[in-house]
């Protein structure tokens, strides 16, 4: 579960390297090293298992959403503007979901937030690819598609995780390596946001 999140930084450190010499416009860049910065995080909680370090993996996905959003809702404008009431809503967003996360420490606090977030993401895409973009429909379904399969083979690894645990010990260690869908659940939304990013 830890070195699947490579997924999380090396693509975004690639885009944000190319992001940077193609001249493009800073709010990709910042797309790409939240991502990474999503990557590092869960690194370092699943390498440690500790409370601070389940923070830096679970703020920075609200943190990447927002600016996902942002760039969503920027995407038709003219360029080196800033849409200031956006930044402003998004920026308040993240400070309440931060203070009030760390003060109530309700796990399904912080998924109905990111799901919210992701929800306006979905949305908003769906919108593009079909009737603002429609020849970045393949690109928008296979984003959207990759991340929905970690997300359903995360939700497998939470709610068959014990007899998936009792399964693997039968099975030959790379074999079992396999079947852990949390690291599945890295891989594929990791592979879907850098998508997305691209979308």
């Amino acid at each position: 579960n830890t070195v699947s999140n490579l997924i999380f930084i090396l693509p975004p450190i690639y885009g944000a390297i190319q992001t940077y010499k193609d001249g493009l416009e800073k709010r990709y860049l910042a797309a790409y090293l939240c991502l990474t910065a999503v990557g590092l995080g869960s690194w370092c909680f699943h390498m440690t298992l500790k409370y601070e370090m389940q923070l830096l993996d679970e703020l920075p996905m609200i943190y990447s959403c927002c600016v996902f959003v942002y760039c969503l809702y920027e995407c038709f404008k003219y360029k080196n503007t800033v849409n200031y009431p956006l930044l402003f809503l998004l920026i308040t967003y993240s400070f309440v979901v931060s203070i009030v996360y760390l003060n109530l420490k309700e796990p399904v606090f912080h998924q109905v937030m990111y799901g919210t977030l992701v929800s306006i993401i979905v949305l908003r895409s769906v919108y593009i690819v079909l009737w603002v973009y429609p020849w970045l429909r393949g690109l928008g379904y296979t984003s959207l598609t990759v991340f929905l399969m970690g997300f359903f083979l995360w939700n497998v690894d939470n709610i068959f995780c014990d007899k998936l645990r009792a399964l693997r010990e039968k099975m030959p260690p790379v074999v079992g390596a396999v079947t852990q869908f949390h690291a599945w659940w890295h891989i594929l939304t990791g592979l879907g946001s850098y998508l997305h990013i691209l979308l």
